[in-house]
């Protein structure tokens, strides 16, 4: 791919007055500041330019070199755009920076919160969280592999994961059962001799469908009469081209089809893998997975914030388009519109706030002492993106619901957001049913507190009484 520039940190963006849009740097939340190293300052500038200036332009082109051919074309394409795209994110040193560096050795040296930083920007583009090596699922499979995997595994896997060299599949949900309780999970895996056998179906495996995927992370239930639910399960690795894996169909997401990464619904007739490629041992897929999807919940709630911002920039946009004046005026002499574009501002910036608190709890210590801010975070942003997609499509009229804008796909994918990796309902109900504990002791407090304060006016000489009593009485009733 020619590109025109060369790319520098302190260069102003190509488009638009850099006086009145600062670079991405000195637009850091205060409070983050001072966790934000100078190294991962300048590569959040050099990624904001690549995302703005090459994975943005690049996006309707990407979606025309897959093609509109038969289901099997769009599932094999290979758009050179991509490759390129890569390749220069290599050249700019913009790669795997989702590992963080007080958990894993094998990533770009940065921080929960300074990759959060980061993917904000990667999610304004349909095509920049691959083109960096930053995109799901194979980002939470390589922190599987970084965290669990031995290693042979790691040598036969996240050598080439983190080369970008092949994807991968995370496969856990199931069509037959509710699999937002994993503990439904029923996919068999069966211990026999020196091998494991699977049967069963699963669905949504997001990647499955691209060629270039070529190992799958399975949870299966491997002791279904262990007495603890939560010891039934194992998570094992199944390389995607395993006798008797069947890709039966690719699943649309709101009328996409997401060619050719897509969502598949796989089938397990008598898969036969080595038991060495059992994922930290039998029995402990919860403790597998609840390592994976912590961080990977962070992940699709920071890429939110940046599908957000980019919402809010349609909008603008949209508003101050000259050619655009329903009833004699611009968008923006409506008052409503004002009112649309401020709370959406609000609510970016909060939820913003929400995912770096996140993304530092993190840090501190590890997703499990983060629990109930990652789970704020995953149920609160998607549902203010949301709220900022809806607000703009409004503003385009039919154009935000049709392809002549980005606005429809990005809600359709935004809504998924309120299911994928544990529906909202299950976070919400953990988080109440946790801060419900306090409630006991609350109670108990607040009694003494009134307890006290009757206390406190007797030892003053009063007795304690609404000091709004009045007791008026007209005439007293007759007997």
């Amino acid at each position: 791919m020619s590109v025109p520039y060369k790319i520098e940190a302190s260069e102003a963006l190509l488009v638009g007055n850099s006086s009145e849009q600062p670079r991405a740097s000195a637009r850091i939340p205060i409070i983050a500041r001072p966790f934000v190293s100078d190294r991962a300052k300048k590569t959040l500038d050099i990624i904001e330019k690549f995302v703005e200036e090459e994975c943005i332009p690049a996006d309707p082109l990407y979606s025309q070199q897959i093609g509109s051919g038969s289901v099997h074309e769009r599932f094999s394409a290979r758009p050179p755009i991509l490759d390129d795209l890569k390749k220069r994110a290599k050249e700019l040193g913009l790669w795997n920076m989702f590992l963080p560096k007080n958990h894993f050795k094998e990533g770009a040296g940065f921080s929960n919160l300074e990759y959060g930083l980061m993917a904000e920007y990667l999610g304004k583009s349909h095509i920049a969280s691959e083109a960096t090596n930053c995109a799901a699922p194979d980002t939470g499979n390589m922190e599987v592999f970084a965290k669990y995997g031995t290693q042979e595994q790691k040598d036969m896997w996240l050598k080439p994961l983190l080369a970008g060299e092949m994807r991968s599949a995370f496969l856990m949900t199931e069509p037959d059962v509710a699999s937002s309780d994993a503990t439904n999970i029923e996919l068999q895996i069966e211990r026999q001799g020196d091998e494991y056998v699977l049967n069963g179906s699963k669905w949504w495996s997001s990647g499955a469908g691209d060629p270039r995927c070529k190992i799958y992370i399975v949870m299966g239930k491997s002791d279904p009469k262990n007495s603890s639910l939560y010891k039934q399960q194992s998570v094992i690795f199944v390389p995607a081209d395993t006798p008797g894996i069947t890709i039966k169909r690719m699943l649309s997401v709101f009328g996409f089809d997401d060619a050719p990464h897509g969502h598949g619904h796989l089938i397990f007739e008598n898969v036969r893998v080595p038991a060495s490629n059992m994922c930290l041992g039998e029995g402990r897929g919860f403790e597998v997975i609840q390592g994976r999807l912590g961080p990977g919940r962070i992940h699709h709630a920071m890429r939110s914030i940046g599908a957000a911002e980019k919402a809010l920039e349609y909008f603008l946009a949209r508003m101050n388009d000259p050619r655009k004046k329903p009833f004699g005026k611009q968008l923006f002499e409506h008052g409503i519109m004002l009112e649309r574009v401020a709370r959406s501002r609000i609510e970016i910036d909060s939820c913003r706030l929400t995912v770096l608190n996140a993304a530092l709890m993190i840090d501190s210590k590890d997703a499990k002492f983060a629990l109930k801010e990652i789970a704020e975070a995953k149920v609160l942003i998607p549902d203010m993106l949301l709220k900022v997609l809806d607000r703009a499509i409004q503003a385009y009229g039919g154009a935000g619901v049709c392809q002549d804008t980005p606005l429809a796909n990005m809600w359709a994918h935004g809504r998924t957001m309120r299911i994928v990796d544990g529906p909202d309902e299950v976070h919400m109900v953990q988080l109440g049913r946790n801060e419900n504990k306090r409630g006991k002791w609350l109670l108990e407090k607040i009694e003494w507190q009134k307890k006290r304060s009757e206390e406190m006016a007797r030892s003053y000489g009063f007795e304690k009484k609404d000091v709004l009593e009045l007791n008026r009485q007209h005439s007293k009733a007759k007997l």
